[in-house]
């Protein structure tokens, strides 16, 4: 039974791969906070697999449910922050103004 925790580890691992390129590539900034909380996602996942396959699921449990807290205010503090201050735009990436004229 833990040879199939670990291989569930394994292939979670890849999938978490495949969304640090999404992070990392993304084109727009909603991309990459999208694929950031994937990754946390998957990472809280992934930490109930290794307190399965150590017997303390409840150390991990509150490990995990503390991680997924954190990954849920630090998505939505990105979110409020891009989506008020930054042009979340494929164009471009800066302040909201253009050359010349005044600051919205």
């Amino acid at each position: 039974m833990s040879d199939y925790f670990t291989w569930l580890g394994v292939v979670l691992c890849l999938l978490m791969l495949m969304a640090l390129y999404r992070t990392v590539i993304g084109p727009t900034i909603i991309d990459r906070i999208m694929g950031a909380n994937v990754i946390g996602t998957k990472t809280v996942v992934l930490l109930i697999i290794i307190g399965t396959i150590f017997g303390r699921v409840e150390m991990f449990v509150d490990i995990a449910l503390a991680y997924a807290m954190l990954n849920f205010i630090v998505t939505i503090a990105a979110s409020r922050y891009f989506t008020h201050h930054k042009n979340i735009l494929q164009e471009g990436y800066g302040l909201r103004h253009r050359p010349g004229g005044p600051k919205d």
